[in-house]
C-alpha cells in the first residue's frame, strides 16, 4: 500500500524554503538531505489518511463462544496535534463487550495506528477509536482511555514536561451501565500498579 498521495518533491522544496525562513542554510552538509528525510517522515506519520479502520481489520473477526469483556491495555500511541504539528504520544487502553464476535488482537492496535497517523486532537482520536471498535465488532459496549503527553505543551507554551492528558470515550453498555464502566476502569487502572 502506498503510504501517501503526498507530492514528496513538492514537500522537499517547501522544507528547503522553510529552512531558509528560520535562518538556516539548506545547502550546508548536515541539511542537504533533510528536506528529503522530512518529506519521507511526513508521508509515514500521516499514512492514516490512506487507510480506513475497516481495511486494516481485513476480516480478522472471529466467533467467540461468550460475551465477556475484552481489554487490551498499554497500546502505544503516536500522533501529531493538528494545532502545531508536533507529536503527542502515550498509551491507549481499549475494552469492549462482544456479541459473539471478537477482533484479532493485533487488529485493535492497527485501528489505533490507522487513526493516530493523521493530524489529530486527543479527544477526537479517543472517540474515533471507540466508534471504529464498535463498528467493526458490533460490540454491546466499548470503552477507550487514552493518556498522552503533548510536545506542543512540553517544548513550547507553558513548558510543562510532566503533564499527562487523559481522555475517555464510552459507548453502549460502557456508557449506560455504571458497573460495566467501573469494571473496565478498574482493569485499566490496575495497569498502573504492576
Amino acid at each position: 500500500m502506498k503510504e501517501t498521495n503526498m507530492n514528496e518533491e513538492k514537500v522537499e522544496r517547501l522544507i528547503r524554503e522553510l529552512l531558509k525562513e528560520i535562518g538556516e542554510d539548506p545547502n550546508r552538509e548536515g541539511l542537504v538531505r533533510t528536506p528529503m528525510r522530512v518529506a519521507k517522515a511526513l508521508a509515514y506519520l500521516t499514512r492514516g489518511y490512506q487507510m480506513k479502520p475497516h481495511e486494516v481489520v481485513n476480516q480478522a473477526i472471529f466467533e467467540s463462544g461468550s460475551d465477556n469483556m475484552v481489554v487490551l491495555r498499554d497500546i502505544d500511541v503516536y500522533s501529531m496535534c493538528e494545532h502545531h504539528m508536533l507529536p503527542f504520544f502515550g498509551h491507549c487502553h481499549i475494552g469492549y463487550i462482544s456479541r459473539g464476535k471478537v477482533l484479532g488482537v493485533s487488529k485493535i492496535a492497527r485501528i489505533v495506528d490507522c487513526l493516530a497517523a493523521r493530524l489529530q486532537i486527543q479527544e477526537r482520536l479517543t472517540n474515533e477509536i471507540a466508534r471504529a471498535i464498535r463498528d467493526e465488532t458490533n460490540a454491546e459496549g466499548v470503552g477507550v482511555v487514552m493518556e498522552c503527553q503533548h510536545l506542543c505543551m512540553m517544548m513550547r507554551g507553558v513548558q510543562k514536561q510532566n503533564a499527562v492528558m487523559s481522555t475517555s470515550a464510552v459507548l453502549g453498555s460502557f456508557h449506560d451501565d455504571a458497573a460495566t464502566r467501573a469494571e473496565f476502569l478498574s482493569i485499566v487502572s490496575s495497569s498502573h500498579h504492576r
